[in-house]
């Protein structure tokens, strides 16, 4: 079973403690059995939480063997982080612990120096603190989660419960994280570029609306070489009604929808196949693999060759 311990730092800020808590004591293997076991860990017994005091049943000794280390935000990012804290996640560090902040736990992971030179993001009205006060840290406000393999970092609020699925879905593939995505009530789609890696089963398809059945007519369809004009008379509208309507009920525009469909089948069949890349290509309704491989990687951040070998399900 994978550990996770959550450092509760004084003044730590209630939602981003309870999320991993939450997410990650909710989550359960196909068979069953529990994916995770949590522990609450501080320096003192007692934390300051703002609104309550919290007991915490684990010192910083807690923190040796976890398989990950969460580090909550705090009111006061830039508050002195004690050397015992420090010490103990470098040496963490040090032993290969992976270790992710979220919101503006961003702060004391940087104070150990662990994110010297890497990009890093945290709570878009705190970017700009953090890069002012550790200029050597790249700092990303645009995106949900930074993944820098054993330092990842969140922006914030509902962030958390991004970079939590997506730690979820690194242990144990995509379908234990869609079903803990499911239990935490997540949208189907969280704009966040190449921070998105949680894959569902497709964009947002809004129920009972007059897209629907274009939209489910598209899904049905990936492989084939669908226009605008394509849409446009299946939907029984002209193009220019078609993208206004789109715009309205998706966010989007109709090829940007289809694309990541298509984007998100792929994902799912090279983590479930043994498909080549050029039969997957030609599958989800790409005229060739080099656009293919262009379009995946600019959703996703990664090539399709690379995505396999990090979510690629065990035979």
């Amino acid at each position: 079973m994978h550990t996770v311990a959550v450092l509760a730092l004084d003044r730590v800020i209630p939602f981003d403690l309870s999320t991993p808590i939450e997410v990650f004591t909710r989550t359960h293997l196909p068979d069953g059995r529990p994916g995770y076991q949590v522990r609450i860990c501080a320096e003192t017994p007692q934390v300051d939480a703002g609104v309550f005091i919290l007991h915490a049943p684990w010192g910083l000794g807690g923190l040796k063997d976890a398989d990950t280390i969460i580090v909550p935000g705090t009111a006061h990012p830039t508050a002195a982080v004690s050397p015992a804290v420090r010490d103990a996640l470098k040496a963490a560090a040090t032993d290969g612990t992976r270790i992710a902040s979220i919101c503006s736990g961003t702060f004391p992971l940087a104070s150990t120096g662990l994110l010297s030179g890497l990009r890093a993001t945290t709570h878009w009205s705190a970017a700009a603190l953090l890069a002012a006060t550790y200029p050597d840290i790249d700092v990303d406000p645009d995106v949900l989660y930074v993944d820098n393999g054993q330092i990842l970092t969140s922006a914030g609020a509902a962030a958390g419960l991004d970079l939590c699925l997506h730690l979820i879905r690194r242990d144990y593939g995509s379908a234990v994280a869609a079903h803990a995505a499911r239990l935490s009530v997540m949208p189907l789609e969280r704009q966040g570029g190449q921070a998105q890696f949680i894959v569902r089963p497709f964009p947002p398809t809004p129920r009972g609306s007059a897209l629907e059945p274009l939209l489910m007519w598209l899904q049905d369809n990936l492989s084939g070489d669908i226009t605008l004009t394509d849409m446009a008379v299946h939907a029984g509208m002209s193009p220019r009604t078609l993208m206004r309507h789109f715009r309205e009920q998706t966010g989007t525009t109709p090829l940007q929808w289809l694309h990541h469909t298509r984007i998100r089948q792929a994902q799912h069949l090279l983590e479930t196949t043994s498909h080549t890349i050029e039969r997957i290509s030609a599958q989800v309704g790409f005229g060739s693999p080099t656009a293919f491989r262009d379009r995946f990687k600019r959703i996703t951040g990664v090539s399709p060759a690379a995505y396999r070998r990090t979510f690629r399900e065990p035979s």
